[in-house]
């Protein structure tokens, strides 16, 4: 009887034991009765009847990550790249996870490489290069619909590496050289191109400095001329009112001006070796001399008069 008991008690702490189901924290534990899906197990403590109830799946519902093994694709312009990536996603439904697909990792992995291989052969090498984000972004949109009926989000795709064969690199490199050579030839030759347009300006700057300088020369000259042009006239009505007046002198002084202003053009004619003189040249001295009795008589006009002082001498003297 001791023994039944001991057996029956043994029995009961077994199956206690066999109920008890533990999950952790960030996993999901799917139960099924008689093979049949019934609910989804919480992390903590779960009491699971032993015999009928069983868990039958391990559901990871943590953020994971997926790497995509290297492979070559073939771009639109007949490319070989080999590239690989990441897949991250999580999982939000563990019955669908674990229901609804067989081997869920498998299911991702290829669902990323037939879209990776579809993406990047609709671009050319280039754009593969150089829109990385973008076939990032349409990988993310394709695989994240696809296994949304999975139970799954998947919230990042990134490419690792792509890598072109090594006679496109080299290309690619010498491409590289040749463009970095033409930019700096165009800005050597901008370069070149703005200092001649500042000399030019700094030489237009000049002739306009020039011409300003030059034109004012030319109004100052003008300006002289025009006095001197009126100092003369104004001489020349002088002599005319002396003339009106009959003064002889002032006759004298206007034919010698005259006659040796025309003597001075002879003298610097650059063809003028020789000078004659007329006949007439003779008369130029009593011309001068009547020049010399209009200053006489303009001084004697000015100059006041001595006052004479008549004396009667004395007897004896």
């Amino acid at each position: 009887m001791t023994e039944f008991l001991a057996g029956l008690v043994f029995l009961v702490l077994l199956i206690v034991m066999m109920s008890v189901k533990i999950v952790r924290q960030g996993y999901r534990y799917t139960i099924e009765r008689f093979g049949k899906f019934v609910r989804v197990a919480d992390p903590g403590l779960n009491l699971v009847t032993p015999f009928v109830y069983r868990v039958g799946h391990k559901i990871n519902m943590m953020e994971q990550v997926l790497d995509i093994p290297g492979q070559e694709i073939i771009t639109k312009d007949n490319a070989m790249v080999a590239v690989d990536g990441v897949v991250f996603f999580q999982v939000l439904d563990a019955a669908k996870a674990a229901y609804e697909v067989s081997d869920l990792y498998s299911a991702i992995m290829a669902l990323s490489t037939t879209n990776l291989r579809t993406v990047m052969g609709s671009m050319d090498l280039d754009e593969t290069l150089s829109k990385r984000d973008e076939i990032n972004a349409r990988l993310l949109a394709v695989v994240d619909q696809a296994t949304e009926a999975w139970g799954v989000k998947v919230t990042r795709v990134e490419l690792k590496d792509i890598r072109p064969p090594r006679d496109i690199s080299d290309a690619m490199a010498r491409q590289m050289k040749a463009e970095r050579e033409k930019r700096a030839a165009i800005l050597e030759s901008e370069g070149m191109r703005q200092s001649e347009i500042l000399r030019a300006e700094g030489e237009k700057q000049a002739k306009i400095l020039q011409a300003e300088g030059l034109k004012e020369a030319a109004f100052r000259e003008a300006e002289a001329r025009e006095r001197a042009a009126m100092a003369e006239a104004n001489a020349t009505k002088s002599v005319s009112d002396a003339i009106e007046g009959g003064s002889t002198q002032a006759i004298n002084y206007f034919i010698a001006q005259k006659y040796v202003e025309a003597l001075g053009k002879f003298a610097t004619s650059p063809n003028a070796k020789t000078i004659l003189f007329p006949v007439e040249a003779t008369q130029l001295i009593g011309t001068l001399g009547g020049i010399g009795e209009l200053a006489k008589e303009v001084l004697n006009k000015d100059a006041p008069t001595p006052k004479v002082i008549k004396s009667t001498p004395k007897a004896g003297e």
